[in-house]
């Protein structure tokens, strides 16, 4: 009887044994083999959605491509009337005339003097929105003071007025505080603009923040300003890269605003590709205007590749949800 419980004591110490040494070899040695994951069927619905994704990618990227071999190409190759086609004799130079040479109007110093105007446009205008945006949405979230539900119903409102319904007023009070036409007052524009999307932005991404949070924070003594920048404000990376991208895309492509508001000084990027275009002394270089085309939307672009991904974190951690 002893002899056979110090068998099924050796059998049990065995086994324990190798469960062990499996357990180290899943974490400190070789790994596992996983399994083989069997190959995706081939159902006529997946090549159906894959086909439509290619469709579609190729209905977009070509316009694309048509500007990106229309700007190298000489006018020579341009006048075959060979759109599609790839340039024999490819050159840069209508890349060096846009940006230095094209003539935007009575000027001819290409485009880049529109490139620093709409930097000196941009850079403010997106950090003094999403400031605002962001104060905003972390008051309404969390503080509620009264008659918040009010100015969230009145700055929703003005999100979704068209800008061309108050260019007159805005005109006319800007002048009256001797605004109009300047840089400072473009930027005052663009930030009154983006601010209502920027709050709804914020106070969607806070309201779905734990409120335990804020509780612990005023428990231990926090202040408005101080549970904002210390609490609220660190945790807020993926809805600023959000609004950063919105704000910087919306601003870079705007035309209207900055046409009326910004001056003949300091006019942006986009009014003077549009100069660019509409100025011909002679015969219309399309390579050039291509290559002005696509200088103009560099910026967006290397943005989007650049913060994609953080963009689509933003999104899914909830900062347009509401």
């Amino acid at each position: 009887m002893a002899y056979v419980v110090k068998q099924e004591q050796a059998v049990v110490a065995l086994a324990a044994v190798d469960a062990a040494a499996a357990n180290d070899s899943h974490i400190g040695g070789a790994p596992a083999a996983r399994p083989r994951r069997r190959p995706l069927a081939w159902t006529p619905a997946r090549a159906g959605v894959y086909a439509f994704l290619i469709v579609a990618a190729l209905f977009f990227l070509l316009p694309l491509y048509v500007m990106l071999v229309t700007s190298v190409k000489p006018m020579e190759e341009i006048r075959l009337g060979t759109l599609f086609a790839l340039p024999v004799k490819a050159t840069l130079e209508p890349w060096a005339q846009a940006w230095r040479s094209a003539c935007t109007g009575l000027e001819c110093e290409g485009i880049r003097g529109g490139f620093w105007n709409s930097v000196a446009i941009v850079v403010p205008s997106t950090v003094l929105s999403i400031a605002i945006g962001a104060v905003n949405g972390y008051a309404l979230s969390f503080w509620r003071p009264r008659g918040a539900g009010v100015l969230f119903a009145i700055l929703m409102m003005g999100a979704f007025i068209p800008a061309q319904v108050m260019v007159y007023p805005l005109v006319r009070v800007l002048a009256s505080v001797n605004l109009f036409s300047t840089l400072p007052g473009i930027v005052l524009i663009h930030t009154i603009f983006g601010m209502p999307v920027m709050t709804l932005l914020f106070r969607n991404y806070y309201a779905a923040l734990p409120l335990e949070l804020f509780k612990a924070a005023r428990i231990d003594g926090g202040g408005f300003w101080r549970i904002f920048l210390q609490l609220m404000l660190p945790m807020s990376t993926p809805v600023i890269v959000v609004a950063v991208i919105m704000q910087v895309t919306g601003i870079w492509n705007d035309f209207l605003l900055g046409l009326v508001f910004a001056g003949s000084e300091h006019l942006p990027m986009t009014v003077q590709l549009n100069n660019i275009i509409n100025t011909t002394t002679g015969e219309r270089l399309y390579n050039v205007n291509m290559a002005a085309t696509i200088l103009t939307s560099l910026v967006p672009l290397a943005l989007y590749f650049i913060s994609g991904r953080w963009f689509v974190r933003g999104i899914a951690s909830g900062a347009v949800k509401g």
